[in-house]
């Protein structure tokens, strides 16, 4: 039994590591996380109902339309916000950590992202935040977080 752990306890639990790879295409939504691995926020917008999009997607919810890319800004205020006490694998060494929703000027729609807030300032409602990029891209929404402007 190579690489199995039991572990004898009452019910009987067997442990192992299990590994794979995946591919994974991001398809239509490529613009967006190309975008964030150059340090641009890439939102969309529907030419026809003029609506614009924070959180990127190809087809206008509203009238079914293709949007088109256009950037964000970098700045924007914090619409809500909420500490999560509970993380996954990937946020377990920065909890609690606070998720924020933004808000750009003359976009319609709010975009979902962390707080890094390492001077621990108060967070409010409307407060100015500035988009930051990790150095070395993964290609995953946590390439992009905000922090206190």
């Amino acid at each position: 039994m190579a690489g199995r752990k039991i572990i004898k306890i009452d019910p009987l639990i067997v442990e192992w590591e299990y590994n794979t790879s995946y591919k994974h295409s991001y398809a239509q939504d490529s613009p967006f996380f190309y975008g964030i691995s150059q340090g641009k926020l890439i939102g969309s917008e529907c030419r026809k109902c003029n609506y614009r999009y924070g959180t990127y997607r190809k087809y206008c919810m509203y009238c079914g339309n293709m949007t088109y890319d256009f950037e964000l800004p970098l700045n924007g205020k914090i619409h809500s916000f909420t500490t999560c006490n509970y993380a996954g694998e990937v946020f377990k060494d920065e909890t609690p950590y606070t998720l924020i929703l933004v808000q750009f000027e003359n976009v319609n729609s709010l975009f979902m992202s962390r707080l890094v807030n390492k001077e621990k300032r108060k967070i409010e409602i409307g407060m100015d935040v500035v988009a930051k990029f990790k150095k070395t891209p993964d290609f995953t929404i946590n390439d992009v977080y905000f922090v206190p402007a």
